[in-house]
């Protein structure tokens, strides 16, 4: 199970009345280093010049692997994330989540990084099991 949802919370959702807000901090609950990973990148992007950020840095463990894959796999649960921070994500490999401004999307750089070639180029050996 992806995310641990509170009874008040899935009784909202059988009635349809499930906030953004509420959705993201279920997430941050559920999945708290895929959240700090995406909080992460998101403060970089905004706090630097770069044309996107991104997180190269492999997680801890199994659990950690399993809460990014979990997040960035989930359209309702990556979507949350992107309308909370207010970025486009990226995702390469077992780790590689990257934050994209919003007016990236469809340019050069944001096409680059989601490419198959950029995807080709970024595997090694020791993310071949990841």
């Amino acid at each position: 199970m992806s995310l641990d949802v509170p009874t008040a919370l899935l009784e909202r959702a059988e009635r349809g009345e499930v906030s953004d807000a509420e959705f993201v901090e279920c997430v941050r609950n559920s999945l708290p280093y895929a959240y700090e990973v995406v909080s992460r990148v998101a403060a970089d992007l905004r706090s630097g010049t770069a044309e996107f950020a991104d997180n190269t840095i492999p997680p801890p463990d199994e659990t950690a692997r399993g809460q990014l894959l979990r997040a960035m796999a989930s359209d309702a649960i990556r979507g949350g994330l992107e309308r909370h921070f207010g970025v486009k994500l990226a995702f390469q490999n077992c780790h590689r989540v990257a934050a994209f401004p919003l007016s990236s999307v469809g340019g050069d750089t944001y096409t680059t990084f989601i490419s198959t070639r950029a995807q080709l180029l970024n595997q090694s050996p020791e993310l071949r099991n990841c």
